[in-house]
């Protein structure tokens, strides 16, 4: 499967299973790019994209033991972006290596709170083959919770799996986005299985057929025990046994909204695995969010220990 990583655990808090990207990132453009045009700017990032790695590097910054299980290309020993999830003391040991393959890019051009991105990753295609791998079901039970960062592009291959994990005690999540080639019958068979589900509004909306967050976070709320909605930089949601509960974002400037989402979901599922109350997993969740669009990457602006304490202090008497 790999060779042997710069980390490795024998026990997780979380461990995230999805896509990994390198992205290439341009921002601070002057003006919005245009087809048939140049945009030229001074403000260029290589960095770790994607729901897995932005997830599991939030949560790890803050203390969260954290594994990943994901597949690269042949070129991934000699990617600075691949090397830093080693670096963030990420176990990797389960992870897949094709040599006939490249890692997944994605060009990212980010121009004020917009973006827009090009991905070349036939490496994704039937991902969930994985899930045969017997290392990997073993990474996956090893841990207390589990969190699907990637397209559900094969529903069935994950329902066995889910059911097992449930059976042994581990929680779940997912943010999968919304995928118009899977049928909401489909899509609800996965997402009976977990505790939470982290769509932003649009996401939401689309998947319930409702018109506002409130409305689709209840219609989730029938199928999910803690679904939660991300607002953007109004900040975000979630209903629990009956009763909703908000946080605002924290207000900082924005810079670039990749990976926003992604950042808010290590976060949460930081403080929600050392049982904080629901209140302090939505501050959690915006104040990994609003720091990360602070910079460009989903992953540079994410605070340390220290300063999401302070944060989360400041919240919290506001």
């Amino acid at each position: 499967m790999g060779k042997s990583p710069v980390y490795r655990a024998t026990k997780f808090d979380l461990v995230v299973f999805g896509e990994f990207f390198s992205d290439m990132i341009f921002y601070h453009l002057r003006r919005r790019p245009r087809f048939g045009e140049e945009s030229k700017t001074d403000s260029f990032l290589v960095a770790p994209g994607g729901g897995l790695s932005t997830t599991a590097i939030a949560a790890s910054r803050l203390g969260t033991i954290t594994g990943v299980i994901t597949r690269v290309g042949a070129d991934a020993g000699s990617l600075p972006t691949w090397n830093q999830i080693a670096q963030e003391r990420l176990d990797i040991a389960a992870c897949e290596y094709r040599k006939d393959m490249p890692t997944a890019l994605t060009v990212c051009v980010a121009y004020k709170a917009d973006r827009m991105m090009v991905t070349h990753e036939p490496i994704n295609r039937r991902l969930e083959d994985l899930l045969d791998n017997e290392g990997v079901r073993t990474k996956l039970a090893q841990s207390r919770h589990v969190h699907v960062a990637c397209a559900l592009r094969r529903p069935a291959k994950w329902l066995p799996v889910l059911r097992s994990l449930r059976d042994h005690g581990v929680t779940i999540s997912a943010d999968f986005g919304w995928n118009p080639d899977i049928s909401v019958t489909q899509l609800i068979s996965i997402i009976r299985h977990c505790d939470f589900v982290f769509p932003n509004e649009h996401e939401a909306r689309a998947i319930t057929g409702t018109k506002t967050a409130l409305s689709a976070l209840e219609k989730l709320h029938d199928w999910v025990r803690v679904p939660v909605v991300k607002l953007g930089t109004r900040g975000s949601l979630l209903i629990a046994e009956g009763k909703i509960y908000r946080q605002p974002a924290l207000p900082l400037p924005l810079v670039d909204a990749t990976g926003v989402g992604d950042a808010f979901n290590g976060g949460f599922l930081h403080a929600f695995l050392h049982g904080s109350g629901w209140e302090d997993c939505l501050r959690a969740g915006n104040i990994c969010g609003s720091m990360a669009g602070t910079q460009p990457g989903g992953s540079q602006g994410l605070p340390g220990p220290q300063e999401y304490k302070r944060q989360l202090m400041r919240m919290r008497k506001a």
